[in-house]
């Protein structure tokens, strides 16, 4: 995988590679949320294909989490854009206990 410096990277190179959509989590609906097209994705109708966790250059503290996502029931990618720390909280969600697992298998 390749290494990005900042976030405006990360999201040009996958850009590049048609993850074009904009994706946020409905917690009141347990989906993903296409901001496009308004398609709501439950956590089995997407696949996470990369993440990526940039860490601020000027303060350590700014972390944030790219998800490169992929649906191929409705022929969609994109990514969604969080703070580092926003699915360390326990949460029953499934879609956030995907999202999760993907991110410990990251750097595990």
């Amino acid at each position: 995988m390749k290494h990005f410096e900042n976030l405006p990277q990360v999201l040009s190179a996958l850009t590049e590679r048609g993850y074009t959509s904009d994706f946020s989590v409905h917690a009141s609906k347990d989906c993903l949320v296409c901001k496009m097209t308004t398609r709501h994705l439950l956590h089995d109708e997407f696949e996470v294909d990369e993440v990526y966790h940039i860490i601020g250059t000027t303060n350590t503290d700014e972390e944030t989490v790219v998800f490169a996502l992929s649906s191929k029931k409705y022929n969609i990618k994109g990514v969604m854009v969080n703070a580092f720390g926003e699915f360390s909280e326990k949460s029953k969600l499934k879609i956030i206990e995907k999202l999760k697992t993907n991110l410990k298998n990251q750097w595990s």
